[in-house]
């Protein structure tokens, strides 16, 4: 009885392994001329693509990234939005890295869901966006969809002003702590002054997972029914308008979670939910620091309910926070919180 419980184990532990190594992946669905090579089955270089003035479109059927991996994209310097969908119906599971040429923007599209483990990291000069929407929409009216197939689809030269959801769309999670040269832990990074964007399907950093853009704009929300969110950008940031008659879902802070902004002034947070909930030291984080003297941005939350409760293990509490540090002075920014109405 003692070996053929060894035995079931092994098995057991031999079908982790290969569930692991199967959603471990990226490759080409072949719509599109991405191409995707690997020498480890771990670490992905990405080329080709089909371009449309400034913009790069690739096509995926599957998009995860191993811990200890990484998906790079070998684009052109002078690229300004890679444009990517996945379309095989695996949610992307992405503990590695992912990094991109020169300062383009990055969109990652999956419909199914989207999850962040903790040791996923990017290493991308401009702004990186993740949804779960069904398709991204064109000032030409052209729609890049990860559920309606077109073989070659149609592209624009035009960079994206709306985001169409399907019913139930998928959830983004994230459970980054990736740490920086210096150490300091920071989740998924953007350079300062860019934008980071997640925007489901319900969204939730827990355990710790951060997302950080000094200076910059970190935005989150998403929709619990079909609809369409607007899209604004302004170089590289982005400003999202949700629609007033429309169920949102929800955005969940948990366990020492943290969306972080503070740097030298401007940096703005944004959240558009049905209920926001940060607990046990979740977090929203504004303000300035350095010596100099400026302005932060405002932290905008709208939601009809607010569940805010709990001290984490760093000792801080739940909550949402404009401050000055490290010898700053000026005005931190404003906390504006409204209900959201539909």
């Amino acid at each position: 009885m003692r070996s053929l419980l060894v035995i079931l184990s092994l098995l057991t532990l031999g079908c982790l392994a290969s569930i692991n190594t199967a959603t471990a992946q990226v490759s080409s669905d072949g719509t599109l001329s991405t191409t995707v090579t690997s020498p480890d089955g771990s670490n992905f270089t990405i080329d080709n693509g089909d371009r449309a003035g400034g913009n790069l479109f690739h096509s995926f059927s599957q998009f995860s990234v191993p811990n200890g991996g990484s998906a790079v994209f070998q684009n052109p310097t002078d690229v300004q939005n890679i444009i990517s969908r996945v379309t095989g119906g695996a949610i992307s599971n992405i503990d590695g890295l992912i990094r991109t040429q020169g300062s383009a923007n990055l969109f990652l599209l999956n419909p199914t869901g989207i999850v962040f483990g903790p040791n996923a990291s990017l290493n991308i000069g401009g702004s990186f966006f993740a949804t779960t929407a069904n398709s991204l929409l064109f000032g030409d009216g052209v729609e890049f969809s990860a559920t309606n197939l077109q073989t070659p689809p149609v592209l624009s030269v035009n960079i994206p002003i709306g985001l169409r959801f399907r019913d139930n769309p998928g959830d983004i999670t994230n459970q980054s702590i990736a740490v920086d040269n210096s150490g300091n832990p920071v989740g998924l990074q953007v350079q300062k002054g860019n934008s980071l964007a997640l925007v489901g399907g319900d969204v939730n950093l827990l355990d710790g997972g951060r997302l950080t853009a000094a200076g910059g704009r970190i935005e989150l929300g998403g929709l619990a029914q079909a609809g369409t969110v607007g899209l604004e950008t302004n170089s590289n940031t982005f400003r999202l308008n949700f629609p007033s008659n429309i169920l949102l879902s929800n955005v969940t802070l948990a366990n020492d979670a943290r969306v972080a902004v503070r740097g030298n002034g401007g940096g703005d947070i944004a959240v558009n939910t049905n209920t926001f909930t940060a607990t046990n030291g979740g977090r929203l984080v504004g303000g300035i620091e350095g010596t100099a003297t400026k302005k932060g941005g405002d932290i905008t939350v709208k939601s009809n309910e607010f569940n805010i409760s709990g001290v984490g293990r760093s000792g801080l509490g739940a909550g949402i926070y404009q401050q000055l540090v490290a010898n700053a002075s000026g005005d931190a920014g404003n906390i504006n919180q409204s209900p959201t109405h539909f």
